[in-house]
C-alpha cells in the first residue's frame, strides 16, 4: 500500500513514483507543500522527446509512469541508449540550474512526468530537506547504474552484454512490485534499442538472442522476454551476486521492506551465497515455473 493513500489527490493514489520516487518519503502537510510548487503534469506518446538535447532545462521531471530512456547521439547520427528510465526516475536534474541537457531523454511507451521548476526546487530543499537527500540519493543511484553500464560494454562479451542489460531490466521490474508473481511482463524494447544500449547492431543482437533461446536461457519474442534458465543467465551475465542484491535493494519498494524483495534476498545470501543465483526465481517462484518478464 502506498503511504497514506487515502489522503492523496486522485492521480498519486496508484503513482508508482510514491513507490520509489522522489515524493516516496514525503507525506501530510510536507506533502502539500510539494504538491503546490508542481508544475503540472506532461504526458508522452512512444517516440516523443521527454527532453531534447541541448535543450536548456528549467524543471526536473519525475517520471510517473510509463517507460523512456536517455541517449546521446554522435555526429554521424549513431546513437548510444544510456540507460532505461522506470517509474519513480528523475530527469532533467543538471549539474547547473538552466544548463543545456548534454543527453536526450525520449518515451520508450506512453508516459508521464511530474514536473517542478528549478526555481522552485531550491526553496523546497530549503523547506524540506529530507527532499534534497531523496534526490541526491536518486542522482546516486543512477550514477552506480551508469558505472555498472560502462563496465559491461567497455569489458564484456556480446552474449555477457545481452544477458546483464536483461538481468537488470528484470530485477528493476520486478522490484517494483514486491510479493508479485510477475508471469508475464510486456518488455517494451525492440532489437534496436538493445543493441543501441550494449553497443552492437541489430543483426550481431539477433544473433546473441537466437543463442540465448537455442541454450534454453532466455526467449525474446514480439517485445515478451521468457527467463527459462535464471540461473544460467546470471552464469552468463558474469554478474557479481552483491551487484543483484544492490539492484534489489535501489529499487524495492520503500513502504513495506520486510516485504521486499531485496530482503528476501538478502536472507538468502547471509545463509548461502551461491544462493543469490536462486535471486531471480524471487521468493515463491520454482525452476518449474519459469520467471517471464
Amino acid at each position: 500500500m502506498l503511504r497514506n493513500a487515502k489522503s492523496l489527490p486522485d492521480q498519486c493514489r496508484t503513482c508508482l513514483a510514491r513507490r520509489d520516487g522522489l515524493c516516496s518519503d514525503i507525506a501530510g502537510a510536507d506533502f502539500s507543500l510539494l504538491q503546490r510548487r508542481r508544475s503540472g503534469d506532461r504526458r508522452f506518446k512512444p517516440g516523443q522527446e521527454i527532453l531534447p538535447i541541448g535543450q536548456p532545462c528549467d524543471s526536473i521531471y519525475n517520471l510517473t509512469s510509463g517507460w523512456a530512456f536517455r541517449y546521446a547521439l554522435l555526429e554521424d547520427g549513431r546513437r548510444q541508449i544510456l540507460d532505461f528510465i522506470l517509474p519513480g526516475a528523475v530527469i532533467g536534474f543538471q549539474s547547473v540550474a538552466g544548463a543545456r541537457a548534454s543527453y536526450g531523454v525520449q518515451a520508450l511507451t506512453e508516459a508521464t512526468v511530474c514536473a517542478i521548476r528549478h526555481s522552485a526546487l531550491i526553496e523546497l530543499c530549503r523547506q524540506l530537506p529530507d527532499l534534497g537527500l531523496r534526490l541526491a540519493w536518486l542522482t546516486a543511484r543512477d550514477r552506480s547504474l551508469a558505472y555498472d553500464h560502462l563496465t559491461s560494454v567497455g569489458r564484456h562479451s556480446a552474449h555477457q552484454r545481452v544477458a546483464h542489460l536483461i538481468l537488470e531490466l528484470f530485477v528493476r521490474c520486478r522490484a517494483q512490485w514486491p510479493g508479485e508473481q510477475i508471469n508475464d511482463m510486456h518488455l517494451p524494447l525492440t532489437q534496436e534499442h538493445v543493441g543501441d544500449a550494449v553497443g552492437l547492431s541489430s543483426v550481431h543482437v539477433n544473433r546473441v538472442l537466437r543463442d540465448l533461446r537455442s541454450e534454453g536461457i532466455v526467449e525474446l519474442h514480439y517485445r515478451r522476454l521468457s527467463i527459462l534458465n535464471p540461473d544460467k543467465l546470471m552464469e552468463v551475465a558474469e554478474t557479481d551476486p552483491d551487484l543483484l542484491v544492490n539492484w534489489m535493494n535501489s529499487f524495492r519498494q520503500t513502504d513495506d521492506p520486510g516485504n521486499s524483495i531485496a530482503g528476501g534476498c538478502n536472507a538468502t545470501l547471509q545463509k548461502d551465497q551461491a544462493g543469490a543465483n536462486r535471486a531471480l526465481s524471487i521468493a515463491h517462484e520454482t525452476k518449474r515455473s519459469p520467471a517471464v518478464i
